[in-house]
């Protein structure tokens, strides 16, 4: 495989990733960060760090609404409920 085939292939897994995550939007960025150690919010930071990397410039605020696939501030209004006091304290006990 050559490295263009690979980072087509990352390409279409992590755009995979996304359309899986904006269908499930019942899933809460902390139960993914419970679960798994990452979330919606850390696919924007590393998109960011990214970017930096290859001399794109791009704010979080842009990754974001990438990842989300609308304005975080609309994401959350429309999706975002409250963190229960179990999910709250397994997120502090991993932090």
């Amino acid at each position: 495989m050559s490295v263009t085939q690979n980072k087509e292939i990352e390409a279409a897994v992590f755009r995979r990733l996304l359309e899986h995550l904006d269908s499930r939007k019942d899933v809460q960025n902390i139960e993914l960060m419970n679960l798994a150690g990452f979330c919606r919010n850390c696919l924007a930071k590393w998109y960011v760090a990214a970017a930096e990397q290859e001399g794109v410039s791009m704010n979080y605020d842009e990754a974001r609404e990438i990842v989300y696939g609308m304005p975080y501030n609309e994401w959350k209004d429309k999706y975002q409920q409250e963190a229960t006091p179990e999910q709250l304290a397994k997120f502090q006990q991993q932090s």
